[in-house]
C-alpha cells in the first residue's frame, strides 16, 4: 500500500502493478516485474492465485447484479483496470448499476480515472482501505452511493495485505455496521496451506511490502463475524460457485486443484 496522493515512483514496487504483470498487463516497471520473476520464475505454478481470485471477483459480481436488487457497489484496493472490471461486469448485467473504486496506488488512480471519465456511473476515490471513514465520507463516494440502501462492499485480494494491528476484521465491521440488511460483502484472501509454497510466498510479499498475511479458513471466516456466510462458504477461489465460462482449471470435478489454486480462498456474505 502507497499513501493517497503521492506520486509515481518506478524505482519502488507496486503490488497493483505486480499483480498487474502477473495478468499480463503492461502498466508495470521493471522493479515490478522484478518481484513478479520471482513468483514465475521461483514458484511455478503461483501465478494461478491471480487468475484464480480475479475470476471470482467477476463471478461473485455478476451473482449480485443478476440475482439480487443491489445496484451499488464499493471495490476496495480495485488495482489496475483489466479486462471486466467491477463495473463493467455489474453495468453488463445491470446497467443502472453504480461502482466506487478505491485505492492508494497513484497509478492505478490516474488509469482509473482514464477508463472511466466517459462513464457517469462510476468514480475512483484516493483513500487507504485501513482508513474506511474517510472513504465514506469522500465526496465522490458520497455523490453515488446511497447508503440507505443495501450495498455490495468488495475486498478482492486486499484484507491480506492488512497487518493483524492494523485489525483487518474492524475494517469489514466497520463497513457493516454503516449498510443495512440486504448489503453483500465479497472476500478473496491468500489461504494458508500450512507448506513450503505458502511460507515462501509470504515471505517474498513481506520483504518486498513489508505486509503481506496468509490467514486459515477459520481467520478469513472470522473477518466476517456477524454476516451470513453464503454457500459454499470460505473455499479455495476456483470452487466458488465456478461455471462453464470459466478457465478449465476453475471447473470443480474436472481434476484436482494444484497447490497454488488452493492459496487464494473466496466467499460472499450478506447482511442479514
Amino acid at each position: 500500500m502507497t499513501d493517497a496522493g503521492s506520486t509515481i515512483d518506478p524505482t519502488r514496487p507496486s503490488i497493483a502493478r505486480v499483480y498487474d504483470y502477473l495478468l499480463g498487463g503492461k502498466d508495470n516497471y521493471a522493479v515490478d516485474r522484478q518481484v513478479g520473476d520471482v513468483f514465475k520464475r521461483d514458484l511455478p505454478g503461483s501465478v494461478a492465485i491471480a487468475f484464480a481470485n480475479r475470476s471470482a471477483l467477476t463471478r461473485a459480481v455478476r451473482e449480485i447484479a443478476t440475482t439480487t436488487q443491489v445496484r451499488q457497489f464499493i471495490d476496495l484496493g480495485s488495482g489496475l483496470p483489466t479486462a471486466d472490471n467491477v463495473h463493467q461486469v455489474a453495468q453488463r448485467h445491470a446497467p443502472e448499476s453504480r461502482v466506487v473504486y478505491v485505492d492508494t496506488d497513484p497509478q492505478v488512480l490516474v488509469h482509473g480515472r482514464a477508463l472511466l471519465e466517459a462513464n457517469d456511473r462510476t468514480r475512483v476515490v484516493a483513500a487507504d482501505v485501513r482508513n474506511p471513514g474517510d472513504i465514506r465520507s469522500h465526496p465522490d463516494t458520497r455523490e453515488l452511493i446511497d447508503f440507505d440502501a443495501p450495498v455490495a462492499v468488495m475486498f478482492s485480494a486486499i484484507l491480506h495485505h492488512v497487518n493483524d494491528e492494523e485489525d483487518p476484521a474492524g475494517i469489514v465491521r466497520y463497513w457493516a455496521e454503516r449498510v443495512p440488511s440486504g448489503s453483500y460483502f465479497f472476500v478473496s484472501h491468500f489461504r494458508s496451506g500450512n507448506n513450503p509454497e505458502t511460507a515462501e510466498a509470504e515471505q517474498v510479499l513481506q520483504k518486498t511490502f513489508g505486509r503481506g498475511r496468509w490467514r486459515t479458513d477459520g481467520e478469513i471466516e472470522s473477518l466476517l463475524d456477524g454476516l451470513e456466510i453464503l454457500d459454499p462458504g470460505i473455499v479455495p477461489a476456483p470452487l466458488w460457485r465456478p461455471d462453464a465460462t470459466d478457465n478449465a482449471w476453475a471447473a470443480s470435478g474436472d481434476r484436482e486443484l494444484t497447490v497454488w489454486e488452493r492459496l487464494i480462498a473466496a466467499g460472499l456474505a450478506r447482511k442479514v
